[in-house]
Formats: structure tokens, sequence, C-alpha cells
């Protein structure tokens, strides 16, 4: 009998430590988004939209994007959005959305 692949743990610290901690603004670090472009090659996974930019700009429109999505989150998940604390929260907060 052929045996099963284990799934690997998201994990915020440590060894393999790709994701940003809550209090730190929740969503993947550079070192974790070099780690999936490594294992998914072709990818284009980036980091956040965190400084300022330009308006109009390819950074405005991507950050644009991800508040519109992540607006829809908010609703889907009205426990989340109330919560200040939550990584939904807490990513859009380091966007700036």
């Amino acid at each position: 009998m052929p045996r099963k692949k284990e799934k690997s743990i998201r994990r915020t610290t440590g060894k393999g430590g790709n994701y940003r901690k809550t209090k730190s603004g929740a969503g993947m670090t550079k070192k974790g988004v070099a780690a999936y472009k490594r294992k998914n090659p072709g990818s284009k996974l980036k980091t956040a939209v965190t400084g300022k930019v330009k308006k109009g700009s390819k950074a405005a429109k991507r950050r644009k994007s991800y508040c519109a999505r992540s607006a829809g989150q908010m609703k889907k998940f009205p426990k989340a959005a109330k919560d200040p604390n939550s990584r939904l929260r807490q990513a859009r907060k380091r966007w700036k959305c």
C-alpha cells in the first residue's frame, strides 16, 4: 500500500517561518515568497505593497486590487472583520487599505 504524503504544517516562526505573525501584519515574508517560488516555478507571487506608491503605478493597482478582494473577505467573515487583531484586519492595515 502506498504511503500518504504528510501535509506540511504552516508555521509563522522557527524553521520554515514563511508567514508573518499577526501583530506584524500577517501575510508572507520575503523568505516565504522565495520558498514558494522555488516550489512553484513560473509563479508571480509577490510580497505586500506597504510603502508609498505613485497614483496609477503597478504597485498602486496591486494594492487597490488586494484591498477590493480583502473587502469581500470582510463581508464573508464578519467575525474576523469585527476583531481588530484578526489576520485579515492586520493584513489590510499593513497593505494600507
